[in-house]
């Protein structure tokens, strides 16, 4: 078997030898009379030897034009990959993304000018190696035709060995994976460790946080890192969150502290200067233990949103619930049982703070066995060790309720997708929508996993992580939100097993392209 070390740099070689330029003369290019229009081209495998399922197009044309790619299917069943950059011009670096692996791609090349007229359209050929053996297998369940439209970003955490970085990929609605990067031979990141996962940035390029290097890290899709952000003083775990201004929320542990991950910060995106901290020792009770014994990782904050409305943060705290801060770090509320709160570091008394559940009518629910989280209401019921925090455009909040130590006994073991609408002027909290008890074991992850709701198709997807069904998985089931239908469903699994039993942290459901390209 080919190290993973080597495997970069085999890969990297063959880049460069396809990487030449290219004229009328190459017998491996079907060029439809455009020699008038090219002047200069070449295509190059895995630019920077990071991305081995995508390339580098450089183009020089006699007159301004609009470039289509589209990487043909493997089979007549599948739908071929078309993109057409936004940009009209003479000079193009563009990437090709989106090739299958062990294969002969065919790419197809074609020039519009401003009229939306076809210019004309070559053909070329890409070999691309085949995947690492570390990546896992895609095993599509279901697949309608109705989900959010788009591939399947992973980040992925199925390896065994401790020693390789992790490695996100795409896969496509037909289980193929389309995009990998591995940055093993990286001089920063080749021992990446990216935790709750990868995202996109509004200006198209992916972001995430290294723990192992103790940065931000901002890169494109051909693998170029375009950003780092050190975090002097800190160490990154978990989360990372690109506010609607552009500057960057991190969930961070402070150096010299007897505690971890309890601290937020908010780093400019342009000078890399924190901006604002958020401790939650202060805003919060450090000395409870209702949910664990662990007096260093006391709070475990997994997961980030932000209230643009109110500029508040929302922070997911594994082992204490999920709460509200203002910028000024002043708790506004607390979604989690009842049992345990007394005062914050800063003298607040927290059970001011706590939310009051409301039955399905509105009417408040007062048996203390509930409050506590010792059993459940039918209309409601908290959700435990929660991550993946999301608000929706219509204000209610979306947990993945893991359940783990459901009820105080972790019984029945099962979780959930739960929707839950916040009256801060009330102070109450009524659950308003869920998904995966029905689905029992088969769709329960203790740790880690993800939720997003899809409101141009009213669709919410549930992607447990760490799922044991038949071995080691992790999936993303799309659901209708009227209906609970599922309309796509995928299984990620690998083999005899994979670190920590976690196959994924998150999956993000994107168009493979930057959508401003």
């Amino acid at each position: 078997m080919i190290s993973s070390r080597k495997y970069s740099l085999l890969a990297l070689t063959f880049s460069l030898l396809i990487g030449c330029d290219s004229s009328p003369a190459d017998s491996d290019m079907n060029r439809d009379g455009l020699e008038h229009l090219i002047t200069s081209e070449s295509l190059i495998l895995n630019p920077t030897g990071y991305v081995p399922l995508a390339a580098e197009l450089k183009l020089e044309t006699t007159e301004p034009v609009q470039v289509e790619l589209e990487i043909q299917s493997r089979t007549a069943d599948q739908e071929p990959l078309i993109h057409r950059f936004e940009e009209t011009g003479t000079s193009f670096t563009l990437p090709v993304l989106g090739l299958y692996p062990a294969y002969n791609n065919t790419l197809h090349i074609r020039f519009y000018n401003r009229q939306n007229q076809l210019l004309g359209e070559e053909s070329r050929p890409i070999d691309t190696p085949e995947l690492l053996p570390e990546l896992p297998t895609i095993e599509v369940r279901v697949n309608t035709g109705r989900k959010k439209p788009g591939m399947n970003l992973v980040s992925y955490f199925g390896h065994t060995n401790p020693e390789l970085p992790q490695i996100p990929f795409i896969f496509d609605e037909y289980g193929n994976i389309r995009w990998y990067a591995n940055m093993d031979t990286h001089p920063v990141l080749q021992n990446l460790f990216y935790d709750a996962g990868v995202e996109r940035l509004k200006n198209g390029n992916l972001y995430f946080g290294d723990g192992r290097s103790g940065r931000l890290v901002e890169m494109d899709m051909l693998g170029r890192v375009v950003h780092e952000w050190p975090l002097p003083g800190y160490s990154y775990h978990h989360n990372v969150l690109e506010l609607p201004g552009g500057n960057l929320l991190a969930t961070v542990s402070k150096h010299g502290l007897p505690t971890v991950e309890d601290h937020i910060v908010e780093v400019d995106r342009e000078t890399g200067t924190l901006v604002q901290v958020w401790d939650l020792r202060e805003s919060l009770d450090l000395r409870r233990r209702i949910w664990s014994s662990n007096a260093r990782d006391w709070f475990h904050a997994n997961g980030l949103t932000y209230d643009e409305e109110k500029d508040a943060i929302i922070v997911s705290g594994r082992v204490q619930g999920t709460v509200k801060l203002t910028r000024n770090n002043e708790l506004i509320w607390l979604l989690a049982p009842h049992r345990g709160w007394k005062q914050s570091g800063n003298g607040t008394n927290l059970n001011t703070k706590l939310l009051q559940p409301l039955d399905a009518n509105g009417v408040p629910i007062t048996d203390p066995e509930v409050l506590d989280g010792v059993t459940n209401h039918a209309d409601f019921s908290w959700a435990w060790y929660q991550h993946a925090p999301k608000l929706t455009p219509r204000g209610t909040l979306f947990l993945f309720d893991n359940g783990d130590n459901r009820n105080y006994g972790g019984q029945p073991a099962y979780s959930r997708a739960v929707e839950y609408r916040i009256d801060e002027n009330a102070m109450t909290i009524q659950q308003v929508w869920e998904y995966g008890r029905e689905r029992g074991h088969t769709t329960y992850s203790a740790i880690v996993s993800d939720v997003d709701y899809h409101p141009e198709e009213h669709t919410v997807a549930f992607m447990p992580g760490s799922n044991f069904e038949n071995g080691p998985n992790g999936k993303t089931v799309e659901v209708d939100y009227n209906t609970k239908d599922v309309v796509y469903e995928a299984a990620v699994r690998r083999e005899p097993s994979v670190m920590y039993g976690i196959m994924f942290h998150r999956i993000e459901r994107l168009p493979i392209y930057p959508q401003n390209q």
